[in-house]
């Protein structure tokens, strides 16, 4: 094919591969043993999502996996809304993510009694929460990110392989020839074969499988030269996940739910971390992210009831009532990610089998354990204790324990990198260190392989190896095509969590428009290498090939660039 035919292709179908269509997949028996397509992503996270996308409008045929029945990842089965920068609503981020957040709007304005107010709000929020400006329920998500992958999946050019998990890989040198999956329903296995592979775990799943080098944890500051780098390599030292869960509130019903097994365990669970947590893990007392030093919060779920302290029932608030006809929605709902369910005991990763099957468990009691701990010991407002009208929504979630179908991961095995973003690149104080910038005048570094953008602070959480916060002041970024390579392995890619970070600047770039923005691209670039009969790293090392790919992504909507330069928000 002759150069620069990818850019002609456009947001139409490429007609990249020969192979049969891939038949229509239904229940487990139906399931052929062997398919085979252009592109096999494992993962349906919120990058795996992206990259089955930009993929599939490039023309090339997907197989997407996923291990549960909910793609979108942090979005649906973390159920977890999107932390997003200052400037979302105007710059920042895809076109297609943009399409993501109005396609949430019309959702909520086609199918929800919306006040007239709330209906023709350009920056309809349904949670008006304090976290986002696009608070709403993982269910609305996954209605949204289905109908986007609707036409692609009725043309056949995506597949989508749920209560599929990773099993085997076989490589052959620098290359993956294939991945064996398991059905989690009846334990069948199906080969996947395709030119390209990408990797959309939450966890890196497919780095151990494949052979493909990786790093996970906290590196050596005489490795990365980083500023809150520890003195020594901690490999196992890693951030809090929280098994996260929504809730409503009401009044003069009894929703208490069975006291969990570990109960009294949780209640007196006093976190050992440096510098100390100000007392109990369940509580209203917290560390502040960015001073350590102990800050009281408030909970109250009863409207017009305002509160001193900030109130954590309006932090990640799915639901505000306000914005509903009257009776629509007789609850607000919130979704409960604090400081008191993060679970920082021990890893999921690297550890054997058993101790992460426990660790998954203890993270699940912890949050039933919060829940119960408000209904029934926590200080209320006025003077009483616990708040038995809480009600766990497991129906919003879709699981019958009550809390999301996946813990929310902030930090996943990470590739070694062709190039490793570091805190020099991003984190505002060494970036003035660096240049001898002022504050005021520092802006991150500007990479040539750009293939997107982003913005958030270096927001680490309590770590399983004793860290308290570390929170850093970090610039708007730009997202390198050098850390979605692997140093070795030449057609598999990361999409999620697994690039080319280190554990300090993993904190600013694990935030949901970053990792849509990078399973776009991995996504697009597959197709352009179909196209141009490229390898990934060849289309960074010519500079040729590597502005045409770029060109490619800004004409489909792929920021670059920010439109200015851009300071630290504060």
């Amino acid at each position: 094919m002759e150069r620069r035919s990818f850019l002609k292709t456009l947001g139409g179908i490429a007609g990249l591969s020969a192979l049969a269509p891939i038949p229509s997949l239904a229940a487990p028996e139906h399931l052929p043993s062997e398919l085979q397509a252009d592109v096999v992503i494992v993962g349906g996270s919120m990058g795996g999502t992206a990259a089955a996308l930009a993929a599939a409008r490039n023309g090339a045929r997907v197989i997407l996996t996923e291990t549960t029945d909910w793609i979108g990842g942090q979005l649906t089965a973390q159920a977890v809304p999107p932390d997003e920068h200052p400037w979302i609503e105007q710059f920042g981020a895809t076109a297609s993510y943009r399409t993501y957040r109005e396609a949430v709007r019309h959702h909520y304005r086609r199918w929800y009694a919306l006040t007239g107010a709330a209906h023709d709000d350009s920056h309809l929020n349904p949670g008006r929460c304090g976290v986002s400006r696009l608070c709403h329920e993982p269910r609305a998500a996954l209605a949204v990110l289905e109908g986007m992958l609707a036409p692609h999946v009725s043309a056949g050019r995506v597949t989508i392989l749920r209560h599929h998990a990773p099993a085997a890989a076989q490589t052959t040198g620098d290359r993956v020839d294939a991945i064996r999956v398991r059905d989690t329903r009846d334990g069948s296995e199906r080969t996947l074969t395709a030119p390209f592979f990408v990797d959309a775990t939450e966890l890196g799943d497919l780095l151990p499988l494949t052979g493909t080098e990786y790093v996970t944890g906290a590196e050596a500051q005489s490795d990365t030269g980083e500023l809150h780098a520890p003195p020594e390599a901690q490999p196992l030292n890693m951030q809090a996940l929280t098994w996260c869960f929504a809730m409503d509130h009401v009044p003069g019903e009894d929703h208490t739910i069975d006291k969990p097994d570990d109960y009294d365990f949780w209640a007196a669970h006093v976190p050992d971390v440096e510098p100390p947590w100000p007392g109990r893990l369940l509580s209203w007392s917290y560390s502040n992210p960015r001073t350590l030093e102990p800050r009281e919060l408030a909970f109250d779920p009863r409207p017009g009831h305002p509160t001193e302290a900030f109130n954590l029932w309006l932090y990640r608030r799915l639901i505000d009532p306000a914005n509903f006809r009257e009776g629509a929605m007789p609850s607000g709902i919130t979704l409960v990610n604090w400081p008191q369910n993060d679970y920082f005991l021990g890893n999921i990763i690297e550890v054997p089998s058993d101790e992460a099957a426990q660790n998954r468990r203890q993270a699940r009691q912890l949050s039933h354990s919060l829940l119960y701990w408000m209904q029934t010991e926590a200080p209320r407002p006025d003077g009483g204790t616990g708040w038995p009208g809480l009600r766990l929504r497991g129906d919003l979630t879709g699981t019958e324990h009550g809390l999301a179908k996946k813990p929310y991961v902030r930090e996943a095995r990470r590739i070694k990198a062709v190039f490793t973003v570091k805190e020099q690149h991003v984190g505002t104080e060494a970036r003035m260190e660096a240049t001898g910038l002022r504050r005021e005048e520092v802006t991150a570094a500007r990479f040539d392989d750009s293939v997107g953008v982003g913005s958030y602070r270096i927001d680490l959480h309590p770590s399983t190896q004793g860290d308290n916060y570390i929170d850093i002041s970090s610039l708007p970024f730009e997202i390198p095509l050098g850390a979605l390579l692997p140093q070795r392995m030449t057609n598999l890619l990361p999409a999620c969590k697994n690039i080319g970070t280190t554990h300090i600047t993993n904190g600013c770039y694990r935030l949901h428009p970053v990792e849509w923005n990078i399973g776009e691209s991995v996504g697009a670039l597959v197709a352009f290498c179909l196209q141009e009969d490229a390898t990934p790293h060849q289309v960074r090392a010519d500079e040729s090939i590597l502005g045409d790919f770029q060109r490619a992504l800004q004409q489909q909507g792929v920021e670059l660039r920010w439109p200015r330069p851009m300071r630290a928000p504060q």
